[in-house]
């Protein structure tokens, strides 16, 4: 799947073959509909969103210019219309409030988290990761998960890679939050004491 495969395509829908579209929507479909579930949190909502994403697609495949690989773009067109979704369906947003955490605090959480045995922390982190807002569940997942880079996570959202960083970090401290709140307080007591 490289570029030029897809720029062939594209320049064959541009010049009226519509049916070389299902070939675009054939490669992409998975990564567009796993990107609307992880935002969406809602299968039924993740197929509406995902054929939207296609619908823009089509519509806007003239813009394209291919400064980016193609399937940046898709996962750009599928946020923001995840986004458009979201803001439609207020029921889906839930704020977490950002208390301030010393570095030790967080440290201490992360050291807690580390000796859960490896099934129950993966549990736990799908979990809260469930808990928060679409936009942190979704810049954690791409870094995290997708092992996206800043700057390809930067092209995806439509920001610079430093406000990514500083997304990053606001969710990661969302994040502990979220595990403050489900963690025992005696585990994270007894591991405080023993450092």
């Amino acid at each position: 799947m490289t570029t030029n495969d897809d720029q062939i395509i594209i320049n064959q829908i541009i010049e009226g073959d519509t049916n070389a579209f299902t070939v675009l929507v054939d490669r992409y479909k998975d990564l567009v509909y796993t990107l609307a579930v992880r935002m969406l949190k809602n299968k039924e909502e993740a197929e509406e969103v995902a054929q939207d994403t296609f619908i823009k697609v089509f519509k806007s495949l003239s813009k394209f210019k291919g400064d980016s690989r193609f399937s940046t773009w898709i996962y750009r067109v599928a946020y923001n219309t995840c986004l458009d979704r979201i803001k439609k369906n207020k029921k889906y947003q839930s704020d977490i409030e950002i208390n301030e955490f010393t570095e030790h605090q967080i440290k201490v959480m992360e050291s807690a988290i580390d000796r859960i045995e490896l099934q129950e922390r993966k549990q736990a982190i799908q979990n809260c990761l469930a808990l928060l807002p679409s936009n942190d569940s979704f810049i954690l997942t791409l870094y995290y998960f997708e092992e996206l880079s800043l700057d390809e996570i930067a092209q995806v959202i439509g920001i610079t890679a430093n406000n990514v960083k500083i997304r990053l970090y606001r969710s990661r401290k969302k994040l502990a939050s979220v595990f403050k709140m489900y963690l025992e307080p005696e585990i994270i007591e007894y591991y405080a004491k023993e450092r």
